[in-house]
């Protein structure tokens, strides 16, 4: 999918105490350029619905200011704590709804999609994608903290599925999405 404009692309690692938010600007000819990268954390002392309004609110603070025409929002992976997958699943439908009411076009990307796009490995550890976000984005620092640099990598990600380098095209992952969502 080629286009001929700069586009803005958001990733999104989502979580309820700290979800991490990174903005790419591409030309859709390789170039990307790392804008903005931060988290949105909200306190374990509210209640899980002060907490989920908090992020949705914060959220589209943001949105309002970085302005992306897409975004792409990690899926969910646990292999243990159910209790955290529950709020975590809470919080990424809160970030889908938001980003949707926003007119957000939302794509998803698994772990295992996302690291293999960013690092060419599949199985790379946290350091291995910050570097590799470093590198990619040409900036002198590693990115910090940890959600911010994979929020980054998913903004990356997204700058593939619309240079359709991915395996993925933006319509299977548009449904993808969908169906993973609600």
């Amino acid at each position: 999918m080629q286009y001929d404009h700069i586009m803005r692309i958001l990733g999104v690692d989502p979580g309820l105490s700290t979800a991490g938010l990174g903005v790419v600007e591409t030309d859709g000819k390789g170039s990307l350029k790392a804008l903005d990268w931060l988290t949105i954390t909200t306190s374990p002392s509210l209640e899980l619905p002060d907490r989920l309004l908090e992020l949705a609110t914060d959220l589209e603070g943001f949105l309002q200011e970085a302005k992306p025409d897409i975004a792409v929002v990690e899926e969910l992976f646990f292999a243990t704590n159910k209790r955290s997958a529950m709020d975590v699943s809470q919080a990424r439908g809160v970030i889908l709804v938001t980003l949707k009411k926003a007119g957000i076009r939302v794509f998803s990307a698994t772990p295992l999609q996302l690291k293999t796009a960013v690092t060419g490995d599949g199985q790379a550890d946290k350091k291995q994608m910050q570097s590799m976000v470093k590198r990619i984005l040409n900036l002198t620092e590693t990115p910090e903290p940890a959600d911010a640099a994979d929020a980054l990598g998913l903004a990356i990600f997204g700058a593939h599925i619309m240079r359709g380098q991915t395996g993925v095209t933006s319509e299977s992952a548009t449904l993808h999405a969908a169906r993973s969502s609600f």
